[in-house]
């Protein structure tokens, strides 16, 4: 996903998989909304490697165990909001890949 964002920064034209679909190159407000998800999945990402024992946690292990069910969630309600959009691109190609998101973050939560 983050290399997806970085794409769309870049200019890509493929914005019609994200943000809504509207634009096929992202204007300059949706691109600083990528740049700030590019940020946050380096996050999440490093938040499930923790959760996997790969690298250090960031704070201790109960907090990334809570916020990794914070994640599940939110990737959760990404499969549903993908579901719904208006951009058949974004519902078809970016509803599964939320639903994959959010089955992996799930079974990373579980333990």
């Amino acid at each position: 996903m983050a290399v997806f964002q970085v794409a769309l920064v870049a200019g890509a034209p493929i914005g019609r998989f994200a943000w809504g679909g509207q634009h096929d190159v992202l204007p300059q407000k949706l691109r600083i909304g990528s740049i700030i998800s590019i940020l946050l999945y380096a996050l999440f990402g490093y938040t499930a490697l923790a959760q996997a024992g790969l690298v250090p946690v960031l704070v201790n292990q109960s907090f990334t165990g809570v916020f990794m069910w914070v994640l599940t969630g939110y990737f959760t309600l990404g499969v549903v909001m993908n579901a719904i959009s208006r951009s058949k691109p974004e519902r078809f190609v970016m509803t599964p890949v939320a639903l994959v998101l959010a089955i992996l973050f799930l079974l990373l939560s579980l333990g």
